[in-house]
Formats: structure tokens, C-alpha cells, sequence
């Protein structure tokens, strides 16, 4: 059964359930449980026990067993077809990151059986890790360029572009992207986008050229476009020049030291309210809960990417309410990450400490 905007579902692989509010992509559906809290799930991982029409009204199960018992296609002599729904996708600017302020856009070929990589065919697909839309076109060949795709993508998300044939790999060495990025409201304009690339069709035969990623559950090549707004150009070497800086005489550079950036140990978050907000006048529990459990998502998102990163968040005591809201937070939304009671000597009892992975 197909999951739609207002059904109600239970979880297959988990405790509860709730109504389906929106998707977030074409695989994972927000669902808000009875507290009211919304949590990310797969689609594959919910069951309808509820189902409802294009109109949000509850399905008549008896009409719809009705329906089932009516003659086959096949019986009537007539073609069947094949009913399929595609999941709709919709952006909403309350999804902003900041991070996606900055953009970020891959294009990725995802193979279909990492196993067979001399015969399996790709997926192409392009990422869109921002808060803006893009349009876009995507061409192939150095002279005599060949429209491959022409389309939008929507923010933080991804689109497949095609499915390419194994023979047909050796048409993508050279590929050329332009694009420009908006937004739907006031936004910080981005210049527009011309960017070539160059692809040794050999990579495709590698390995080690499909890597584990944070976009795709299969490894897969990542080709960056444009990563915190610096667009990767393949610049072209004039053989002039090159000529020319081979015939002078090399002069001694002075090494430079470079200063890596050092990511602190461990990050700690202070989660009490009155570290939040300057003041709680007219607010309730709930609505300060909120604002805390904001605070949480808004630090893990930041750092998902950092590996092993450590952080302590400090909720006190208290009557536990925000405690068990962060452990079933991260027990749902945060599976992959590690978490355990922070240090008693140095938070007592009230902070939990979480490890990205």
C-alpha cells in the first residue's frame, strides 16, 4: 500500500506511530506522534493502518474491498495498468540549515551492483546540499556538447538525472554544468555557474573510486561542482605558458607552515533554558521544551559530518523530561550515532554525551 499525507501509521521496526505531516525526499516521510513531535522515517519502515484519499478523508474499507472484488483487468479483457506514486517532495524554508547557506552540489554515479563494475550500469544523480533551487543543465562532449539534462532541484535533496548503460560511460569524459541558485524568498544571490569536468573513464572500472558517503547508502562516485561556494573549474593549461615557466629558472620558495585546523575534543552544549533565552516570560513547558530540543538538533546537524566528533550536551536532572526527549531522539533520528552518560566527576548526572559515526 502506497503512504500519503494524512495517513496514519504504526512503525515496523519500532515502538509507535503516528500521522504522516509531509516527505522529506522521495524514501523518508515525517511522521508526527500523539506528543506532537514530528521524527523521520523511512518509508519502508512504517505500515498504513489508516489509510486516507488524495483528499486527506479516511479510505471506506468496505467500498475499497468492494473495489478489489470487482473483475480483473485480465477478466474483462482489458490491458491492466500499472498504478505507481511517486512520493511528492516539498521544501519548506523552516528546513533551512545554516550551513546550506553556503552551496554545496555533486554529481554522483551510484553503481547498480558494486560487484559487477565491468559490466553493471550507474545511476547518475545530482546532490543539492543547500538551502537553494537550482536550475540547471547538464551537458556532455568537449566540442560538440550534447544536452543530458535540463531541470530544477529542490533544496537538501537529491534528483537522478539517468540511468547510464555500461558502453555509454566513455561519453562522459568531458561534462560541463551551469546553473543558477534562488530561493523563494529574500536570499543572498550566487553568482552563476559554468563549471567543466573532466572524468578518466578508467575510474569507472575502480574500486576505490566508489567510496562510503553521506548521501547515498551504496558507495558511490562523488564528483564535486561546487563545495561552500567555491565552484571546482577545470582549468585549461595554455601550452604557452607552460613552455615558458619551464624555461625560466627556478627560484627558491620559502616553505610555509599550515595551520590545520584543530577540531576541539569535545564540544559541550549548556541546554538548560536559562542558557537559551534571555527570558521565559509567557512561555510554557512545552514551548521551552521546543526551544531546547531546537538547540539539540541545530548542534547535531552541524556536526554530522564530523566523525568521531564528541559532544556533551547538559540537560540536568531535573524530572528527566528533556533527557528521555534526547535519548528517543537520537534512539529514531540519530541512529548511527553513539551516546552515553557524560562524565559524573565533571557533569554529575545531567548530560549525555554523543559520538558522531
Amino acid at each position: 500500500m502506497n503512504v500519503k499525507v494524512g495517513d496514519t501509521v504504526r512503525f515496523l521496526n519500532a515502538v509507535g506511530g503516528g500521522v504522516v505531516t509531509r516527505f522529506q525526499g522521495k524514501d523518508v516521510v515525517m511522521v508526527e506522534e500523539p506528543d506532537g513531535f514530528e521524527i523521520p522515517v523511512l518509508v519502508r519502515e512504517v505500515v498504513v493502518v489508516q489509510p486516507t484519499n488524495q483528499y486527506n478523508f479516511p479510505v471506506d474499507e468496505s467500498k475499497e474491498k468492494r473495489t478489489h472484488d470487482a473483475p480483473k483487468a485480465e477478466e474483462r479483457d482489458e490491458p491492466e495498468e500499472e498504478d505507481i506514486t511517486e512520493p511528492e517532495y516539498t521544501w519548506h524554508e523552516r528546513e533551512e540549515t545554516p550551513d546550506g547557506e553556503q552551496l554545496s552540489l555533486y554529481l554522483a554515479f551510484v553503481p547498480k551492483d558494486i560487484k559487477q563494475l565491468q559490466t553493471t550500469d550507474m545511476e547518475l544523480y545530482l546532490v543539492n546540499d543547500s538551502n537553494y533551487f537550482l536550475q540547471f543543465a547538464l551537458y556532455s562532449g568537449e566540442r560538440s556538447a550534447v544536452v543530458r539534462c535540463q531541470n530544477m532541484i529542490e533544496p537538501q535533496t537529491k534528483l537522478r538525472l539517468e540511468t547510464v548503460n555500461k558502453l555509454a560511460l566513455n561519453g562522459f569524459e568531458h561534462l560541463r554544468f551551469q546553473a543558477f541558485a534562488y530561493k523563494r524568498i529574500a536570499f543572498t544571490a550566487k553568482p552563476a555557474m559554468d563549471i567543466s569536468l573532466r572524468i578518466n573513464p578508467v575510474k569507472f572500472y575502480k574500486l576505490h573510486s566508489f567510496r562510503e558517503n553521506d548521501f547515498f547508502y551504496e558507495p558511490a562516485m562523488m564528483l564535486t561542482l561546487v563545495e561552500s561556494d567555491v565552484m571546482n573549474l577545470d582549468m585549461e593549461i595554455d601550452p604557452h605558458l607552460l613552455q615558458k615557466s619551464i624555461m625560466q629558472k627556478d627560484i627558491p620558495q620559502k616553505p610555509v607552515k599550515v595551520q590545520k585546523k584543530v577540531r576541539p575534543e569535545i564540544i559541550e552544549v549548556d541546554l538548560h533554558i536559562g542558557e537559551l533565552l534571555d527570558s521565559t516570560a509567557g512561555l510554557s513547558n512545552y514551548d521551552m521544551l521546543k526551544v531546547q530540543l531546537d538547540k539539540f538538533h541545530e548542534v547535531m546537524r552541524t556536526n554530522l559530518k564530523h566523525k568521531g566528533q564528541k559532544i556533551v550536551f547538559i540537560h540536568g536532572k531535573g524530572e528527566g523530561v528533556l533527557r528521555a526527549e534526547i535519548e528517543k531522539q537520537l534512539k529514531s533520528r540519530y541512529r548511527h550515532c553513539e551516546y552515553q552518560d557524560a562524565s559524573f566527576q565533571q557533569y554529575g548526572f545531567g548530560a549525555t554525551q554523543v559520538t558522531i559515526r
